[in-house]
């Protein structure tokens, strides 16, 4: 039978890429999107801003209307608003908590409530480690208790396995359109040789999905493009 997967951030990054592979692999796509429309109609799109409760609800209600369930979930959605610390306000550090953190906390909730078993996958990000950066403070934080989350979670929803894969710099979009010096100081500084490309991280996140020596609770660490 075929599973249905549910991505976060699916127009863009990591999340277009990974739904692409998803696809190619069988599995039934539902992306949800906010400002970038999903340009692939094999994909069931649904536009969403997750840091939103009650779009989050109605989305869900629209899946287990047509779907009755899903079987995965993959939270790729994320923002940055970087900038200084005594420039950053509270709008903005709570914006980037809302969606990251809080928004994903409430993907995992109204999922697990239609989900009988299966996955649970949560892209954070090595800033929520030891990466951590000057101007995204409140990006590492966002990470770290994405991090963390992950970790409760597997305790909370015994019967769903829920991983998180954490990589440093990916070749998206956003990454390359960072100031080029800035972004080659960023990566020699955390030892970093080459650009992790989108397709070895939606690769690795298929292998959590079907690999079953992974197990829940699993913090998995992506540190170099040279793999």
């Amino acid at each position: 039978m075929q599973k249905i997967v549910l991505v976060t951030g699916a127009s863009k990054g990591i999340g277009v890429t990974l739904c692409k592979f998803l696809i190619e692999k069988n599995y039934k796509v539902i992306g949800v999107y906010n400002n970038t429309i999903i340009d692939n109609e094999l994909i069931d799109s649904y536009k969403c801003d997750i840091s939103d409760e009650k779009q989050i609800q109605d989305l869900f209600k629209y899946i287990k209307n047509k779907y009755n369930k899903i079987d995965i979930l993959i939270n790729c959605a994320a923002i940055s608003l970087d900038s200084n610390f005594y420039e950053k306000t509270k709008e903005e550090f709570m914006k980037v908590l809302e969606v990251n953190l809080v928004g994903t906390f409430l993907m995992c909730k109204y999922a697990s409530l239609i989900m009988n078993e299966g996955v649970i996958v949560n892209v954070t990000s090595t800033n929520g480690d030891n990466t951590y950066t000057e101007l995204s403070i409140d990006y590492d934080a966002s990470k770290a208790g994405l991090n963390n989350m992950t970790k409760s979670l597997s305790m909370i929803l015994s019967n769903i396995k829920v991983c998180a894969l954490m990589p440093n710099w990916v070749d998206t979009d956003t990454t390359l359109s960072i100031d080029n010096d800035y972004l080659k100081k960023e990566m020699k500084r955390i030892g970093q040789t080459k650009l992790i490309k989108k397709e070895s991280v939606a690769k690795k996140i298929i292998e959590i999905i079907e690999n079953d020596s992974i197990k829940s609770g699993s913090i998995i660490r992506m540190e170099d493009g040279n793999e």
